[in-house]
């Protein structure tokens, strides 16, 4: 089975059994729509792929640490498309949940998946108290205070704010999480995979900062130009496009380089490249600026 179709089961059986029977019906619905709306899955397959590279001897507990992760990932996705945030009106091609559902439901049901996470985790992890135990604290250090995905989100709020810090905290935090919580939910150590995570993260960030100039709202699946719109930090702005595009290849490199040795590191060596080219693909990238015909003064192509 794939790590794909394995955490597209995981997600479905552990949502219904988290859900269970007799909740508002629209905000069921509301946390569905959020969830099951065609994503990349990365974060739980980094989380799979890692235990697979430590054993993966509770694969339950994989599987709920997984799921977890997404969960995390797709409520921090609700409440940025919200009006007070992005005011986004789409999402992965489909009407952001506030426009699906309200904005109050959205505010309930990013709120919602937030609980689900860790009820997920409850409900599979009693048989392995030591690690689920360190599997949610792994969980809140990735979305929490002082460097999680909660905090990254606040340094839109600030004044002024550090890029790396912030692309760390918004993008890379739970990134790192999934790695840790491959190892974790087998017993492992997970001080080996911390960096796979946060080169992998930061890249994520990267990526998303260069798609938001060069790519269209329907390829995309969102609205484009938001980094400019709403004067927030980017790798494009700061570095200029090839900067960013050449940091993006760096942090993979980086990425590929920082997975130890084991018996998958080509499985999750061909995991990190194939993101590398779905985030950013070359040809995406030369058609800019062919396009563009981008000359070397261009404060959008070279460096600010």
């Amino acid at each position: 089975m794939s790590l794909l179709k394995r955490a597209e089961q995981a997600l479905t059986a552990h949502f219904e059994k988290a859900a269970g029977v007799g909740a508002p019906p629209r905000l069921v619905a509301a946390m569905r729509h959020a969830v099951f709306s065609g994503g990349a899955r990365i974060r739980p397959q980094l989380c799979m792929a890692v235990a697979a590279a430590c054993g993966d001897n509770a694969p339950n507990l994989t599987d709920a640490s997984a799921v977890s992760l997404e969960l995390m990932h797709c409520a921090s996705l609700v409440h940025d498309d919200m009006p007070a945030f992005d005011n986004a009106d789409w999402r992965r091609g489909r009407p952001s949940v506030h426009k699906a559902f309200s904005e109050p439901l959205a505010l309930l049901a990013g709120d919602g998946l937030i609980v689900m996470a860790y009820r997920v985790m409850l409900q599979t992890g009693t048989p392995h108290a030591e690690r689920l135990v360190a599997l949610m604290n792994n969980l809140t250090d990735g979305v929490g205070l002082p460097d999680g995905i909660v905090a990254g989100q606040a340094w839109e709020c600030e004044t002024s704010a550090d890029l790396g810090q912030y692309q760390r905290a918004k993008t890379g935090a739970l990134f790192v999480s999934a790695t840790r919580a491959g190892a974790l939910s087998c017993g492992h150590a997970p001080e080996p995979w911390t960096p796979l995570g946060a080169f992998l993260g930061e890249a994520y960030q990267v990526a998303d900062d260069i798609r938001d100039v060069i790519a269209d709202a329907a390829s995309l699946g969102k609205p484009v130009g938001q980094d400019a719109l709403h004067a927030r930090p980017s790798s494009a702005q700061t570095l200029g496009l090839e900067g960013a595009i050449a940091y993006f290849d760096q942090l993979i490199e980086q990425a590929a380089a920082s997975i130890p040795a084991c018996s998958h590191r080509d499985m999750l060596c061909l995991l990190v490249q194939h993101e590398a080219e779905r985030l950013v693909p070359k040809a995406l990238c030369e058609g800019y600026f062919k396009a563009h015909a981008l000359d070397a003064k261009s404060p959008i192509r070279s460096a600010a």
